[in-house]
């Protein structure tokens, strides 16, 4: 009779060489789910604002110039840096999740 702490800590199958268990292949999906959500917004700022919705967007001023130009100049390096920042946030979060803190 096992019960279910036992069945947490045994490795899945085709990990027993590489030392993985099921905890850190749920981490290492959340991880990779949270960098297709940010590389997906990502790549609709930079190639969406800035070059395929640049007319449309011309219609509405920032500062005197027209946004789908200031997304292509400056707005797109904005919203890079606030990835860089909503990435290192929701990491530690999962490292707190998965207990692999620092």
């Amino acid at each position: 009779m096992t019960n279910d702490t036992d069945a947490q800590q045994v490795p899945e199958e085709g990990a027993e060489s590489t030392g993985e268990t099921a905890e850190s292949n749920l981490y290492w999906r959340a991880n990779v789910r949270l960098l297709m959500i940010l590389m997906a917004i990502w790549a609709a700022v930079s190639l969406g604002a800035g070059i395929l919705f640049r007319e449309w967007l011309d219609q509405f001023m920032i500062g005197g110039y027209p946004l789908g130009f200031w997304f292509a100049q400056q707005g797109s390096i904005y919203v890079f840096i606030a990835l860089i920042f909503t990435y290192a946030h929701a990491m530690k979060r999962l490292e707190r999740k998965y207990h692999l803190e620092d």
